[in-house]
């Protein structure tokens, strides 16, 4: 063992007061993770049963109260609202002469970069825009997954390091996002991982209703592998019957849809028309299959199960 050891952060005086405006699953799950980092949480403001409650879990200790309050105790602000409820209470907490000059004021909203904390920026504040890319339960578990968790990090130049010095300590890594091209960074992200709960959720109910007893164990192994496949080599990992060009075995897969399950169809044809897209333009689906194949999601045709394609695999 090594005879320099490093110390508790524990026994580190804390470097700022943390206060949080939103006890959601994102905002206690941040200032605990600034906690074990030697920072110290002053004050959290939440108004449901259930965000009472997380609060209680996640920041034992800390006092409930209200938002301007929370201001007036905390260095540094983690103001963790819903989207559309952010510009508002900015505006808002900045009319009302709740934001202090100096003080650190933090969003975790995708959608925005700095700019909606212009109206506390000119009273004083300093504008970070930290945005965790990590889904969130609400519980302690959260904070063990900020490790290595990419934070998209938007703030002005001076601020730089100050935001990156933040994600760090909160054990993720900062991923620089310029502030015209939040939109866009977290449309990707919704894409990715919301639609991901969506189809796994819908594959699940399916193979219940196939009389698999238990779908998780099943499609675990197999969604992990395409996971990592993907991950690793774009648009060469797909498979199935749609890059195959199976117009048959598709037809078959949206006639017992359209029978067992009516409300997956749109979602299921427009994902088979986006894979069928990406595999030609790929040179993976060949050009002489994909036009009975593009007839049967486009309505035009039934197909006829099994009449292309003989290499078997589970996608």
């Amino acid at each position: 063992m090594s005879a320099f050891q490093q110390p508790d952060p524990r026994d580190r005086p804390a470097r700022l007061t943390v206060g949080v405006v939103g006890a959601g699953r994102v905002g206690p799950a941040l200032a605990a993770s600034l906690q074990l980092a030697g920072h110290r949480p002053v004050a959290v403001s939440g108004v449901s049963d259930a965000s009472r409650r997380r609060a209680a879990l996640m920041l034992p200790d800390v006092p409930l109260m209200p938002p301007a309050e929370v201001l007036g105790r905390a260095d540094l602000v983690l103001l963790t609202v819903p989207d559309d409820t952010l510009p508002g209470l900015v505006q808002g907490l900045a009319e009302t002469g709740a934001v202090r000059p100096g003080q650190l004021l933090v969003h975790t909203s995708g959608r925005y970069g700095a700019k909606v904390l212009d109206p506390a920026t000119r009273a004083g504040a300093l504008p970070l825009a930290l945005h965790p890319a990590m889904t969130f339960t609400g519980t302690p578990v959260d904070v063990q997954r900020l490790a290595g968790c990419s934070f998209g990090v938007t703030a002005p130049d001076e601020l730089r390091l100050a935001a990156e010095a933040l994600v760090i300590e909160m054990g993720g890594e900062p991923e620089w996002v310029a502030e015209d091209s939040r939109p866009l960074y977290h449309a990707a992200l919704a894409l990715g991982a919301n639609h991901l709960v969506t189809l796994v959720a819908q594959s699940m109910e399916l193979l219940r209703a196939a009389g698999v007893e238990a779908p998780d164990r099943m499609l675990g192994p197999l969604l992990g592998a395409a996971l990592d496949n993907a991950l690793r080599s774009g648009d060469a990992a797909l498979t199935g019957p749609v890059a195959r060009g199976d117009a048959g075995t598709v037809a078959a897969h949206v006639a017992e849809l359209r029978r067992h399950a009516p409300q997956t169809v749109a979602g299921y044809l427009a994902m088979a028309r986006a894979t069928a897209d990406r595999a030609l333009a790929h040179g993976l689906l060949k050009p002489e299959l994909a036009e009975d194949l593009l007839g049967v999601l486009a309505g035009r045709a039934e197909g006829t199960p099994g009449t292309h394609g003989t290499e078997g695999d589970a996608g």
